[in-house]
């Protein structure tokens, strides 16, 4: 926006040019709320001195006071608005007023307002700098800095109809920016104390925030941001414990996070969660503590072996819906999963998994993926996607560029693809391209380097060694590739910032400012959230990251934040607790996961290659399992599901090395389903030799039996002369109770296995 030049009073003021452009778009740094000891008297201007001084534009006189009825003077009133308006501009040299020489506290600030146009002085050269200001040239000033228009209410002040300042005094009132007394007067030369023109710029400052809002200005919301408030939209740490206790209420240390950082976003976890009312609760009052722009409040719920949903609907996860190979039943996942997160107050959900698993020694991925089929994946994975989008849930894929071939888990180390960039565009890339090009509005990236598309490397902070530059660090990938080539316009989140591969090898304040320099929007769960407020917050002052880039971010979150109706959120939390009973694990959901679970169960082998074997009436049945808790859920599951069998269920426990001393009870076994999960850990490295011990015995015994692959399901790999096996893809209960419908001859094993048998 230009100037213009207003007559205010040639008397008074002399000329004024009113900058009504950016209200300090790069304010204050984060600085931890002032308290000030001296407000008893002056309870009414708290709230408005706080969040004036919280943005840099007031401060105290140290020894916390802040003096609230001392008066404003004419270089002070320049002074605060200086501060909003032209942050970081330093003047010219020269001598600006007669009387005020370069001695005086606000020579700079005063400076400034002349060079910028925003102040005038008077005929004779001078400028008055320490005469007070009345409440009339403060109307005067506020109304037309800001470009205020006439409001809507009516407000009468019997001193002001003549008044020099009428119509700035009106247009404040009509706006409720101003108020007069009981008698209707409002004492327009009446000089403003410091208390009354902290309120007036508040107030003024959240009514152009407000109105910004309401018309998706956030151009101009921004403009009114401070440089803490925009970099503070680009974090969202987590919240999992505070002074040591877990964090499952709105405590004193989420209220200074969430005020001293002016955080965006929160990541919620399960230690946050005790049952759907409090975590409900929970995100409600987060949303009431976080002020006029709301929190992006996020979770990890994939379904299967990553869920966070309380009570709710316990999907089989997507390596299952892989397996169905359902695009149907995928949306489906996507909406239910949708409709019980935005029911507990969670509109950002970090599902689905597009990477392609194309590597049995993947420790981290497995079967959080749909498949080793690149089409397999994309096109479940745009189902599930336009499910949760159909909830009005944004869908934040992942891992960008994938993390599905890697053999090292980013959480403890850096993974590196070393393939060649054609392999990447057929295989990687495609479900995230296919995602770009279905208008996908939030990807995740992968702390995985992928020296095909950029070769740079670093050295490392952890042993010295030269590494490669991970996708969440490297400009070439994120700026050039995703956003360049592939044309991806959404915004970028970065994994996990406690994992590893960041944060042993590069340090995390130097790596924040280099992930955000590379492209990243919203850096996740930061270590130390101040650093790396602060460290966003001096990068940009000192120009290391451009305004430019920081509000083409900020521009990106509020948008979003927009289209998901956040900025509308006006629920009362009862009526958000009375909805959870209908949305929460209803029947309806419930009879969606059964679906995906029955319709999961594969066949890996079987003697009649049609059927594992069978359990059958009044057989005595061994369950072994390393898990004991594993081993007494398929027991109950079994004697549940198969009452009419009468059969009689045993289990054991099979410790690592110890499988021998099991074999006793196997033998008096008619039936013996061994239980096997393996996730978390590389396929080739685990422990076999307990299962080929066991599966050896059963065939020497001809007994009829099932290999119940419960995890990643590459036994076959490693586990020979297997005569019988089932994959359920997950050790949830919807998972095992379909693997024992189809042991007792009720269902068929209707899976195709979505990865490959092959070393």
């Amino acid at each position: 926006m230009g100037f213009k030049t207003i007559a205010i009073s040639g008397a008074v003021l002399g000329t004024l040019l009113i900058g009504a452009g950016s209200a300090a778009a790069a304010a204050a740094s984060s600085v931890k709320e002032q308290q000030f000891a001296d407000l008893t008297n002056a309870k009414w201007a708290e709230d408005g001195i706080h969040y004036m001084a919280h943005r840099g534009t007031v401060a105290g006189y140290g020894n916390g006071t802040f003096k609230p009825e001392g008066l404003v003077t004419r270089a002070q009133a320049v002074t605060f608005l200086v501060r909003e308006l032209y942050p970081d501009k330093m003047a010219k040299a020269g001598q600006t007023y007669k009387d005020v020489p370069r001695t005086h506290p606000f020579y700079i600030e005063i400076a400034v307002a002349a060079e910028m146009g925003l102040a005038g002085g008077f005929p004779d050269g001078s400028f008055h700098p320490d005469d007070p200001i009345s409440r009339a040239e403060t109307a005067a000033i506020l109304s037309r800095a800001y470009q205020l228009k006439s409001g809507t209410q009516q407000v009468s002040l019997s001193d002001t109809i003549t008044h020099w300042a009428a119509a700035p005094i009106a247009i404040m009132s009509s706006n409720g920016l101003i108020g007069g007394y009981a008698d209707q007067t409002y004492r327009p030369d009446r000089p403003v104390t410091r208390a009354e023109y902290a309120v007036f710029m508040a107030r003024v400052i959240r009514f152009e925030r407000a109105a910004a809002i309401h018309s998706h200005d956030w151009d101009k919301l921004i403009s009114y941001m401070t440089v803490s408030e925009q970099v503070g939209q680009m974090l969202m740490p987590d919240i999992r414990q505070w002074n040591g206790q877990v964090t499952t209420t709105v405590n004193e240390g989420i209220r200074d996070q969430l005020h001293n950082q002016d955080l965006g976003g929160l990541i919620v976890f399960d230690k946050n969660i005790v049952d759907a009312k409090q975590l409900t609760t929970l995100t409600h009052d987060l949303q009431a503590e976080a002020g006029d722009i709301p929190l992006f409040l996020s979770t990890d719920q994939e379904g299967g072996v990553i869920e966070r949903i309380p009570g709710g609907t316990n999907l089989p996860g997507q390596m299952a819906l892989g397996a169905t190979g359902d695009a149907k039943l995928a949306e489906a996942a996507g909406k239910l999963t949708g409709e019980e997160l935005k029911a507990l107050g969670l509109q950002l959900n970090f599902a689905p998994d597009l990477d392609i698993n194309s590597n049995p020694d993947n420790p981290i991925i497995g079967i959080r993926s749909f498949g080793v089929a690149p089409d397999l994946v994309t096109r479940l994975g745009l189902s599930t996607m336009k499910g949760l989008k159909e909830s009005d849930v944004i869908a934040a894929v992942k891992h960008f560029p994938g993390h599905g071939d890697t053999a090292v888990d980013s959480h403890l180390g850096l993974p590196v693809l070393n393939y060649d960039r054609e392999r990447l565009d057929a295989v990687e890339l495609k479900p995230f391209r296919a995602a770009i090009d279905s208008g996908v509005e939030m990807i995740m990236t992968a702390h995985i380097a992928f020296p095909a598309v950029d070769n740079e490397r670093v050295t490392s902070l952890k042993d010295g060694s030269s590494i490669p530059l991970p996708a969440t660090l490297s400009k070439k990938v994120l700026t050039g590739m995703l956003r360049g080539e592939l044309g991806y316009k959404g915004v970028i989140i970065s994994d996990a910032f406690t994992m590893n591969a960041i944060a042993e090898h590069f340090g995390e304040n130097k790596s924040v400012e280099r992930a955000v320099a590379a492209g990243v929007d919203i850096i996740l769960m930061p270590q130390n959230i101040e650093g790396a407020h602060q460290t966003l917050v001096e990068a940009v002052k000192s120009g290391r990251l451009s305004a430019s880039s920081i509000h083409a971010s900020v521009k990106r979150i509020l948008e979003l934040k927009s289209k998901y109706g956040l900025f509308d959120q006006s629920e009362s939390l009862t009526s958000q607790l009375a909805a959870l009973k209908t949305v929460i694990g209803s029947p309806e959901h419930r009879t969606v996961e059964r679906e995906i679970a029955a319709r999961a169960v594969t066949l890996l082998v079987g003697r009649d290659k049609v059927h594992p074997d069978l359990i059958h009436p009044g057989d005595r049945v061994v369950i072994a399992a390393a898990d004991e808790g594993q081993a007494n859920q398929l027991k109950e599951q079994l004697l549940y599901v198969a009452s009419s069998l009468e059969l009689q269920v045993d289990t054991v426990l099979i410790k690592p090395g110890q499988a021998s001393e099991a074999l006793q009870l196997l033998a008096k076994a008619d039936y013996v389903i061994t239980a096997s999960y393996q996730f978390r850990n590389v396929a080739s490295e685990f422990n076999w030799s307990d299962t080929q011990t066991i599966i050896n015995e059963l065939n020497g015994q001809k007994k009829r039996y099932t290999l119940l692959s419960l995890g990643n399901p590459y036994e076959l790999l490693y586990v020979h002369n297997v005569q019988s096996s089932l994959a359920v893809y997950g050790k949830q209960e919807p998972n095992t109770a379909a693997a024992i419908r189809v042991l007792i001859g009720q269902k068929e094993a209707l899976g195709t296995l979505p990865v490959k048998l092959e070393p």
